[in-house]
């Protein structure tokens, strides 16, 4: 028995997002074994989301949406990512790029309206496709190969981007890509799916998160329109990093690993306390061994919850805030997720690591938050050159 990825303690006044997040957490919780084994696309969820309202979640009120900050949306994403961390991670990249279309002064405003009037209405969902088999992680440096030319009729793009997260489901791309102009720039580009010359190929085949359908989206000559270049500047301009999407990326993804923690520490909980060895005589939950782990894995996720909430509310306050200290939370947070995961592990001998147990997928899914962007030495040495100046 798994104890309901919903059931947790909150207010009486919780926001009505809140509760809906909460309903819909049990069904994807049911779905998510079968999508996991099959690496399999959850569409059916994000049909559910949509009729719930919680894709527009990050939208403006002013324009249909929800008008939630960072922290409501680490709450969602945290229910979410506790029943299915792999809808949860296409759904955070939806509500990242919401957010910085919000705040952005660099977002065109016409398309903007437009895709917040789409997400309201439906299933329109959009990622950013940065990363590049040459390139690797964007966070790292470099400009990609992935190029637009620009004609008299469009922009025209070709190029191919791994990890492409959510690629089955997606109706819009923010492209990162390069230009062929004789001073080369650098940014984003707004192209519309299952445009001439799109193709996904299929290479997911992942040890967790298997069912985020993150496969490769290959463009070749696909020709898009002059004004839906949302943020191109020389390369030199990029080397400050946009706040809002590099703090809200790092807590949301934070917020997901968190939840994959606390799924395993549910299930371990409900483990310890029906498993009565025989020559015990009594429920494993009585050891003082098992107490003591448990107790730790409680103090981990104490300390995550109080990292997540506290800065998702900073930054939802306005206060002045860095992409090293986001990137850190992140590093803490989901290393406390894995740890807390591998002590669950390490009192459930091989009940923990049999396929037919919920605790050997969360095992294999909390592990992707160790290679997750940022990645922890990044963010370490990053933090060091500040303190040390260089």
């Amino acid at each position: 028995m798994v104890t309901s990825a919903a059931r947790e303690l909150h207010p009486a006044d919780e926001p009505e997002h809140i509760a809906r997040a909460m309903r819909l957490a049990d069904v994807f919780a049911a779905r998510a074994p079968a999508h996991d084994r099959d690496a399999s696309f959850p569409f059916e969820n994000f049909a559910d989301l949509s009729r719930e309202g919680l894709l527009a979640l990050t939208v403006p009120a002013a324009l249909g949406g929800g008008g939630a900050g960072a922290r409501d949306a680490t709450r969602v994403l945290g229910i979410i990512g506790k029943a299915d961390p792999s809808t949860a991670l296409v759904l955070s990249m939806h509500y990242i790029q919401h957010l910085v279309m919000a705040r952005s002064t660099r977002w065109p405003g016409r398309l903007s309206r437009k895709l917040a009037k789409e997400t309201v209405e439906g299933v329109a969902l959009i990622n950013a496709l940065r990363v590049e088999p040459e390139l690797g992680s964007p966070a790292r440096g470099g400009l990609p190969a992935t190029t637009a030319r620009r004609t008299e009729t469009g922009w025209r793009l070709t190029g191919k981007k791994i990890y492409s997260t959510g690629a089955p489901i997606l109706k819009w791309y923010s492209v990162w890509a390069k230009t062929d102009e004789q001073e080369t720039r650098v940014g984003l580009f707004l192209v519309p799916a299952g445009l001439p010359g799109t193709r996904i190929e299929e290479t997911w085949d992942h040890l967790g998160l298997r069912a985020s359908g993150s496969h490769t989206v290959i463009f070749d000559d696909v020709v898009f329109p002059l004004d839906y270049e949302i943020d191109v500047r020389t390369p030199d301009d990029w080397k400050v990093p946009d706040v809002t999407q590099a703090t809200v990326h790092a807590i949301f993804v934070a917020a997901i690993y968190d939840g994959i923690a606390r799924a395993a520490r549910d299930w371990l909980v409900t483990f310890l306390k029906q498993r009565v060895p025989a020559n015990l005589g009594a429920a494993l939950a009585t050891l003082p061994r098992m107490q003591e782990v448990v107790g730790a894995i409680e103090a981990r996720l104490a300390v995550n919850a109080r990292l997540i909430d506290s800065f998702a509310a900073d930054f939802d306050n306005g206060f002045p805030l860095s992409a090293i200290e986001s990137n850190i939370i992140k590093l803490t947070v989901t290393n406390n997720a894995a740890a807390v995961v591998e002590d669950a592990l390490s009192l459930t001998s091989n009940h923990g690591l049999s396929r037919t147990n919920p605790l050997e997928r969360h095992y294999r899914d909390v592990l992707c938050g160790r290679v997750h962007t940022p990645q922890d030495d990044a963010t370490r040495v990053s933090a060091g050159r500040s303190a040390l100046g260089v």
